[in-house]
């Protein structure tokens, strides 16, 4: 596997032991070892000095409350500095997890700031725990606190509009409920349905002042990645386009991949390096693109999808699988398609 093609980007990691601290139990799919995973695609991406590393950021605790209430905030820290303990079904604390969680929301404010500043044009997060099903006042689905949440909301405080895409094969539940009222965020899932949780219709566009800014693809089963480029050139960029986004902010889960043993999605790690381009096309100018880690839990998988996703983040062929074709779901972009198309004001 190896980097082809010129390098047009500094591309900004966030990776820190501390990540690993966070332990939801043995045998959880959501484990330590996924991180061993993600490092073995950074280095396997070889893209050397083109990568500069982030340096460890926690949220304050003013930052995460424009996403989550006190209370939950203070929950979460009193479970964790207890030792830890079961939150739902699936979603466990460790004495570790609050430090963790802490750097996971972090990490998009450094990186904001570092692009801010010059130092780099596009960033990739290898944090954990991951946080797109985190709604306001509630951890569920492996995560704590929504770090693309905080992101945006930061962003959105000082006058900027954030587009956020979201190809975890579970719905971003979290995300779509805390921006489903804001015209600033256009919120963007492609997953599979049915699966957890159980959101992300068609119809779930939206309300009040934010009405027609979110956007859910519901895919079947056995999607491949020419269906989900087919959505994302047919209905997705003519949205973009009229949203005008100043940032793009993505929740990159794995679990999408065929080989995935949580789902029964059909995309290889060639698709990702294509998501990731189109992706990055929707940035107005470089320095505006950062890609949260979310789910992925086949470690190869993984290891291979984010190695894809790096070099679509900064121009380089990297694919170490072909792409894929003839899944189901091209009805469902169809069907996308006629309800987008009088425009998102009006879906």
């Amino acid at each position: 596997m190896t980097a082809g093609g010129y390098l047009r980007t500094v591309l900004l990691v966030a990776t820190d032991e501390r990540y690993k601290e966070h332990d939801p139990g043995r045998g959880h799919p959501e484990r330590p070892e996924r991180l061993d995973a993600v490092q073995a695609g950074i280095e396997a991406a070889g893209l050397g000095e083109a990568t500069v590393v982030l340096p460890w950021r926690e949220a304050t605790r003013g930052e995460l409350e424009r996403v989550h209430p006190p209370d939950h905030l203070g929950r979460l820290e009193r479970l964790s500095a207890e030792g830890g303990g079961r939150i739902d079904a699936d979603t466990t604390a460790s004495a570790g997890s609050w430090c963790a969680a802490l750097g996971a929301a972090g990490a998009g404010l450094a990186a904001v700031e570092a692009m801010d500043a010059g130092a780099g044009d596009a960033a990739f997060l290898a944090v954990r725990p991951p946080g797109h099903h985190a709604v306001p006042s509630k951890a569920m689905g492996f995560c704590l606190l929504n770090n693309v949440a905080v992101t945006a909301a930061a962003l959105t405080a000082r006058g900027e509009r954030v587009l956020v895409v979201d190809w975890d094969a579970h719905h971003g539940n979290g995300t779509q409920d805390i921006f489903w009222k804001d015209p600033s965020v256009l919120y963007v899932s492609l997953h599979e349905w049915p699966l957890y949780p159980g959101t992300g219709r068609l119809d779930e566009t939206g309300e009040g002042d934010g009405a027609g800014t979110t956007m859910n693809l519901p895919l079947p089963a056995g999607a491949t990645g020419d269906v989900y480029l087919a959505a994302m050139d047919v209905v997705v960029s003519p949205v973009v386009e009229r949203f005008e986004p100043d940032w793009v902010l993505v929740s990159a889960g794995y679990d999408a991949h065929r080989a995935d043993p949580l789902t029964g999605l059909a995309l290889s790690a060639g698709d990702f390096a294509d998501l990731t381009r189109r992706v990055v096309s929707f940035t107005r100018r470089p320095g505006r693109c950062v890609v949260f880690l979310e789910g992925g839990y086949d470690l190869e998988a993984l290891r291979d999808g984010v190695a894809a996703t790096l070099g679509g983040l900064v121009g380089a062929e990297i694919r170490p699988e072909g792409s894929t074709t003839g899944g189901p779901g091209a009805s469902v972009v169809e069907a996308a398609r006629l309800h987008w198309s009088r425009g998102p004001e009006q879906s």
